[in-house]
């Protein structure tokens, strides 16, 4: 049973003692139902939010938030250009346990609406490159997870191998993964700090001058030492201002050159379908199988002829091409007025299609130059998203969902938006 605002908002005066609560209302977010939570006003004039999760799932994922926002002290927070959620006190609740974080306020940007230039689209890079710029030894000296490159490869390899036994996966795909996992160039990066559970709705946005900056990070149950291009996955479903992302973080990234970060990025994205192909085949769940299928076998007419790592690429000369493209002041003032307090960027599903028409209109085909002078690779050609997947997966309350952050709200899309309009939401919590 759902707990209600007031039950929420009384757990506010037991989290923290001499608190006094002057308003409560229904906080909408994208949680897809595994959070109750509530937005308070407290008599003092802060305002804050309390959650409580519905599940186990969703309990472990609230814990590993908790103890990465004690991880992130006011030293650490110093070294970042935007807010985090400070943890303020929790209490226990018939059937789980009440987290109370103060409130950050701001929009997001769902990211078919993510226009590029100068704006939300750099700021993005920008912040995403100062999380990946915090030292490691944050996350190692108070034992959160450190993985190596060998180790993040052996766990793909796993994942494909796990995915090829079930007997549903098409070969294709399996080719294309096992050649992604052979190409060397590909896992020559260095690790770094990460978010984890990264997506387009950990970012939040407020306006300077007319220009959406991003003001305050949310989702930080992931923090960990990995692979950077986890945090990029859900840019795969942003094609117009992709290349400016990626672009802005190379220009302020502090670490060696990662000339193929988005050839992994759209690696991850990809492997997502064969995760919930497994989960439904260890599950036993038919319907989770043949839908796993039909998102794979679609995912496999779209990358036909496509290799995630292009033979005639550099990884040198794709970075420096990036470096190229930091783009310069914007025309005009981006359209920020669609507003809304219970934007779900689940609501907006990708589709399916083999339109050559639709593709030629997107976008170069793979081995075409692009805007930024290189080659087009199958990152710039077939936007993802995995939006379902992650509703169904919640609600069938997968074991692996707390340690597994990378999992998206994507669909296959070969097509997108091509006067993209920002949509925002007013709510956040952490």
């Amino acid at each position: 049973m759902a707990r209600s605002s007031l039950t929420l908002a009384a757990s506010v005066t037991s989290a923290l003692p001499g608190a006094a609560v002057v308003g409560v209302a229904a906080l909408t977010e994208n949680s897809a139902g595994r959070y109750d939570s509530a937005l308070v006003d407290l008599d003092d004039g802060r305002r804050v939010v309390v959650r409580a999760p519905v599940d186990d799932g969703a309990a472990a994922e609230a814990a590993a938030e908790v103890r990465a926002l004690t991880v992130l002290t006011s030293g650490v927070r110093g070294l970042l250009p935007f807010r985090v959620p400070t943890v303020l006190g929790q209490t226990p609740l018939v059937g789980g346990r009440a987290v109370v974080a103060d409130f950050l306020p701001g929009y997001r940007v769902d990211p078919p609406h993510l226009p590029s230039g100068r704006g939300a689209a750099t700021s993005l890079g920008e912040a995403i490159a100062a999380i990946h710029a915090l030292p490691v030894s944050v996350i190692r000296d108070e034992g959160l997870p450190a993985r190596t490159t060998r180790q993040l490869r052996d766990d793909i390899e796993r994942t494909v191998e796990r995915a090829v036994a079930t007997r549903r996966l098409p070969p294709s795909l399996d080719v294309r993964w096992s050649q992604a996992l052979n190409a060397e160039e590909l896992w020559r990066f260095e690790t770094t700090v990460v978010l984890g559970g990264a997506g387009a709705s950990s970012f939040l946005f407020e306006d300077f001058a007319g220009e959406p900056r991003v003001t305050g990070v949310l989702d930080w149950h992931g923090l960990s030492v990995g692979d950077p291009a986890g945090d990029f996955m859900w840019l795969a479903s942003a094609p117009d201002a992709a290349d400016d992302v990626f672009a802005s973080y190379l220009a302020r990234s502090v670490h060696a050159p990662d000339g193929l970060l988005r050839e992994r990025a759209r690696l991850y994205a990809e492997l997502e379908f064969a995760r919930w192909l497994v989960h439904g085949h260890e599950t036993g769940r038919s319907d989770i199988v043949d839908d796993a299928v039909e998102l794979l076998e679609s995912l496999a007419a779209g990358v036909a002829g496509d290799d995630i790592v292009p033979q005639d690429r550099g990884d040198v000369d794709d970075a420096i091409a990036l470096l190229d493209r930091v783009p310069g002041p914007a025309g005009s003032v981006v359209d920020t007025s669609m507003q809304t307090d219970a934007y779900d960027p689940a609501e907006v599903s990708g589709w399916f299609g083999d339109d050559p028409e639709d593709q030629d209109e997107e976008g170069p085909a793979a081995g075409e130059p692009t805007s930024s002078g290189r080659s087009a690779s199958p990152a710039d050609t077939a936007p993802l998203d995995l939006g379902p997947i992650r509703e169904r997966l919640d609600d069938v309350g997968e074991a692996e969902r707390a340690s597994q952050a990378a999992l998206r709200r994507w669909a296959v899309s070969p097509t997108a938006p091509t006067s993209p309009q920002p949509r925002r939401t007013r709510s956040s919590a952490t």
